[in-house]
């Protein structure tokens, strides 16, 4: 299926929410449109080592992401919060008239993980802590679900100040354990 793409130097993965401000024409059409048709747009990144001409400019792992609320912000541009669906990737890219990307996208699945909560002590209290400290962050969410490991592990890469290149690099695992063993690490 055809979807146009948001490309971003930050990353959602399902569950995750996210704060955009829209000012482009091409991503205001972009929002419009998923607004009007009640449909989504991929969240995908950057790789900064990719050319924008050939469309090698954007990783081939995103996230189908649905608009849960706008707003008119303080400085005109148009405020947009969105929820990460499900992992897609993304073949095909194209580039409309007005530099819209558009790529065909096909359901993905990040990883498996079989994973108990007490695996996850102290990265869930971390990320407890994150969103205590952090209002901007915690504010995104209605509901957090700090015992569920997979939402756990993916508000982390969320998170992680890591490039692209390590995001996706830890999306195409199979399972979360490479993930997991960085975080303990990171956390310790």
């Amino acid at each position: 299926m055809k979807m146009p793409l948001f490309p971003l130097s930050s990353h959602i993965l399902p569950k995750g929410r996210m704060a955009l401000r829209i000012f482009e024409p091409r991503y205001v059409r972009m929002i419009k449109q998923a607004c009007k048709d009640d449909s989504g747009f991929v969240i995908c990144m950057l790789n900064s080592s990719g050319n924008a001409q050939q469309n090698s400019h954007i990783f081939p792992l995103g996230t189908v992401c649905k608009v849960v609320d706008f707003d008119l912000l303080d400085d005109g541009l148009l405020g947009v919060t969105v929820e990460g669906m499900h992992s897609v990737s993304i073949n095909d890219i194209e580039t409309e008239r007005d530099d819209l990307r558009v790529g065909t996208c096909s359901a993905s699945h990040i990883w498996t993980c079989e994973l108990k909560m007490a695996d996850l002590h102290p990265i869930d209290v971390r990320l407890k802590e994150i969103f205590e400290r952090y209002p901007d962050v915690s504010s995104l969410y209605t509901e957090t679900l700090f015992n569920d490991p997979m939402w756990v592990i993916n508000r982390w890469i969320e998170l992680l100040p890591v490039g692209a290149e390590q995001k996706q690099h830890f999306l195409a695992q199979q399972d979360c354990q490479k993930v997991l063993k960085y975080l303990s690490q990171l956390i310790e």
